[in-house]
């Protein structure tokens, strides 16, 4: 079976990439480049999947939508 998760990828100031999945709480990475972020989600997120079906436990589900709110700055 093949899930599709949404990642937020986020530019740190410092240098790199931060990435996380808001359907799964806690699941992070980072990485040099977006590509190596990317795949260290990855690898977070197939970690995160084995931990809870190790529990027992539902995957989660996507249940956000994913808007853009246009402000006037």
């Amino acid at each position: 079976m093949i899930e599709h998760f949404k990642v937020i990828l986020e530019k740190e100031p410092e240098g790199g990439f931060s990435v996380y999945v808001p359907a799964l709480p806690g699941c992070a990475s980072q990485g040099e480049t977006e590509q190596e972020a990317m795949q260290n989600i990855k690898e977070a997120i197939d970690l995160y999947i084995e931990s809870l079906k190790d529990d027992h436990l539902p995957i989660p589900h996507q249940d956000f939508l994913l808007k853009d709110v246009e402000i006037a700055i």
